[in-house]
């Protein structure tokens, strides 16, 4: 008995539920009904109205149709239809719905008939039916559709639309998209010079476009209003150009870090003038595409997860030839800077031949995973994720490096080495390992930085030719061997470079930085934060 009455309650309880909406469903076709009695234009109009009142997004579908010509009434019953498809026989859909309803010859429907005003009436009912659109995302991309496409038409929609919307961004994205129609319609002066105070607190790019052709338009107070308007947004818009000018510099700076980290601990520790430490970049890079390659063609599902698996793997192949090169070539060359540069050289363009010959001269793929793409915006500042996530890539590896360097028994070797090689090896330090090893580690950092880089340049053979140079600079800069410095250098070089490029160009601003940099070690040699040792000192 219990149990009867449970199931007789929840039954009780679901009719309940459905019953409003299958009102309101009848209601709406009760509405659509009347296209079927109306006899003009002007009928027809005052359906579309009657229907865009209902604020239902069912009706886009019904109202969508006729403005395109497809919306029918059967002779037969005077039920109205979506149609589609040409021929003898048009398919019937429902007009709610739009489940399949049969079929109709043609003679035996009546298209409902349009003309330019009616479209633009129902281009205002779709508009106001977005307007009134439950998820808050629709509603923002219909005020800033409005904003940008300003129509006096829209300003009794947005007038509804502000006066029922609840969430104060929204409601406030309304009034600008109004404040933008009033700038187009008839409106008295007053209401214009609040929409241009209103319009110029916004403070964007939109803005300030919307408020050129105002000021261009217009004479009077109005014009005097869009011109202290425009140059109150120009001022503002030079700040956030100054700061995405700095934002970019930090993003090319942890690009720099990237690469030349790897080179300011073989340089430092060693002495080495590493010309192949582009192709070590190179490398980490292509190790990615082998990785999303194979990932592609059997674990599609790991695709967002292809970094962190190129990751190890791209240290580990960089660091291995970065091994074999210096226990094959360097070990042979130590104290003889020149031979060491030509025969790393060589090298370079040994492994540049060889990647050309294995994956052919042309530029390579290598997918965003998900969590690296798209952008989002910080006021006027547009930051993009995958420049995002490598500067705290960068970090995160500068910030390894630096606990390795000097909280570990191999990395107070390699300092050691650094300081005084001759003293390191009395106490019982095996140098040449020591050398061999933070080549190794210097390349494989090397190869991990291709991995970041392959999600922002291309992936071809001459992809580490591009960084070497500018790396170089960072090391010198910075001071030779000195991870802050390197830091420090990286992205000072980055933020300079791109306040220079929008007046030099970007080819004459890395002239312009090179000089500044010759000039600088002309009174600091040793770069920004110098070593300190016996064997440095002298």
């Amino acid at each position: 008995m219990i149990l009867i009455r449970a199931i007789g309650l929840t039954l009780l309880f679901l009719m309940a539920s459905l019953l409003p909406s299958n009102a309101a469903e009848a209601d709406l076709r009760a509405i659509i009904a009347k296209f079927a009695t109306a006899t003009n234009f002007s009928a027809t109009e005052a359906v579309v109205r009657e229907l865009a009142a209902t604020g239902d997004p069912l009706v886009e579908r019904p109202l969508a149709a006729l403005a395109d010509g497809d919306l029918y009434v059967r002779k037969a019953d005077s039920l109205v239809f979506v149609g589609k498809g040409g021929g003898d026989s048009v398919e019937l859909l429902d007009p709610l719905s739009g489940e399949k309803s049969g079929e109709a010859v043609k003679v035996g429907i009546t298209k409902i008939k349009v003309n330019n005003t009616l479209r633009r009436v129902i281009r205002d009912a779709l508009g106001t039916l977005t307007l009134r659109a439950k998820d808050p995302a629709v509603r923002i991309a219909a005020a800033d559709t409005m904003f940008k496409t300003p129509d006096a038409a829209n300003i009794e929609p947005l007038d509804a639309a502000v006066s029922n919307e609840t969430v104060a961004t929204v409601k406030a994205l309304f009034e600008q998209a109004r404040a933008a129609s009033v700038l187009v319609s008839d409106r008295p002066e007053a209401d214009k010079l609040a929409a241009i105070a209103l319009i110029g607190a916004r403070g964007d790019r939109d803005a300030l476009s919307l408020l050129t052709s105002v000021e261009t338009n217009s004479e009077g107070a109005v014009k005097d209003a869009a011109t202290a308007a425009i140059g109150n947004i120009n001022s503002t818009l030079a700040l956030w150009d100054a700061g995405q000018n700095i934002w970019y510099g930090i993003s090319l700076g942890s690009v720099l870090l990237l690469a030349a980290i790897g080179l300011a601990i073989t340089f430092g520790v060693m002495g080495v003038i590493n010309m192949a430490h582009g192709e070590m970049v190179m490398l980490g890079a292509y190790t990615t595409f082998v990785v999303q390659q194979v990932i592609r063609t059997s674990f599609p599902g790991l695709f967002d997860w292809s970094l962190l698996i190129a990751l190890p793997l791209a240290f580990l192949v960089a660091a291995l030839v970065g091994l074999a090169i210096e226990r094959g070539v360097i070990r042979f060359l130590y104290g003889r800077p020149l031979e060491t540069l030509l025969a790393t050289w060589g090298v370079s363009l040994i492994l540049q031949q060889a990647v050309r010959t294995i994956f052919g001269p042309t530029n390579q793929e290598v997918g965003n995973p998900s969590w690296m793409s798209g952008s989002f915006d910080i006021g006027q500042l547009a930051v993009t994720w995958n420049r995002l996530w490598i500067l705290v890539f960068a970090l995160g590896v500068f910030a390894v490096l630096l606990y390795v360097m000097k909280r570990t028994p191999w990395g107070l070797q390699m300092r050691a080495v650094t300081a005084n090689r001759r003293m390191a090896a009395s106490m019982g330090i095996r140098t040449p390992w020591v050398d061999a090893l933070t080549f190794a580690l210097g390349s494989g950092i090397a190869g991990i930085a291709g991995v970041a880089l392959s999600q922002i340049d291309n992936v071809s053979p001459n992809l580490g030719r591009g960084y070497i140079i500018d790396s170089f600079m960072v090391v010198v800069f910075g001071g030779v061997g000195n991870l802050w410095g390197t830091l420090v250098g990286a992205f000072s070089l980055g933020i300079v470079n791109k306040f220079l490029e929008p007046y030099a160009g970007a080819v004459l601003g890395k002239i312009v930085v090179l000089v500044l940099i010759i000039l600088f070690i002309q009174k600091r040699p040793r770069g920004l934060f110098a070593l300190k040792g016996r064997a440095i000192e002298a």
